[in-house]
């Protein structure tokens, strides 16, 4: 919706229920399949229908959350290690065909060392696998991790595969961001300040998220 109002208005909305919208919700939506995303749909399909145009390549980006990313871009939300033993999480739902089969991925979530392991406990959704050319290697076709956005910077990754510091946000120093990534987090020479929403972005957002239950 804000990529719509501001910098892409020709996007396309694609959700793995099989919703498919060219205009956003009129109402705001808090799953995929609250009767707001249906209503005036472009198309309501099966899933396989969404998951043929990812195989087909028709996908240029995937947004996905998840419990842990490592220093390579995997994800992983099928399970974690908890205090009292292994607790299971939602799985893998569309991730894993959007992590595979993109042109490209970014991922959000908290930034906490225990959330940003060096290896994921466990792969639900491969992002740059082991490192360099995993992903040709295993027979995926293109995409992978253009960024993990999380709640203190922005990590993109190399040629290599791995995860660098590109960013801070405002507020947040570097010394702060690494401390709190479960691995020796790479960072470029001059890490940038992550740019402030646009005045047009935060009338957006604020116009469609009036209660703040996603932006607080």
């Amino acid at each position: 919706m804000v990529a719509k109002k501001t910098h892409a208005p020709n996007a396309v909305g694609i959700f793995e229920n099989g919703v498919i919208r060219n205009s956003p919700a009129s109402q705001l939506i808090y799953t995929m399949a609250d009767p707001p995303n249906i209503l005036g749909a472009t198309q309501c399909l099966e899933m396989i229908s969404v998951m043929s145009l990812l195989q087909s390549g028709r996908v240029h980006l995937g947004f996905l959350g998840a419990a842990e990313v490592d220093r390579f871009g995997n994800l992983n939300s099928t399970q974690v290690q908890g205090p009292r033993g292994i607790i299971r999480l939602p799985g893998s739902g569309g991730a894993c065909d959007i992590a595979s089969l993109a042109h490209r991925f970014v991922v959000l979530l908290e930034h906490k060392k225990e959330r940003l392991p060096e290896r994921v406990s466990f792969l639900t959704s491969p992002g740059n696998g082991d490192g360099p050319g995993w992903r040709k290697r295993v027979g995926l076709p293109r995409g992978g991790p253009s960024a993990a956005i999380t709640t203190k910077a922005v990590l993109r990754f190399r040629e290599d595969g791995e995860a660098y510091l590109h960013s801070v946000h405002p507020g947040i120093d570097v010394d702060d961001v690494v401390m709190n990534t479960g691995w020796k987090l790479k960072v470029v020479d001059e890490v940038q300040t992550t740019a402030a929403p646009s005045r047009a972005e935060l009338q957006a957002i604020r116009e469609y998220d009036k209660e703040g239950f996603w932006t607080s």
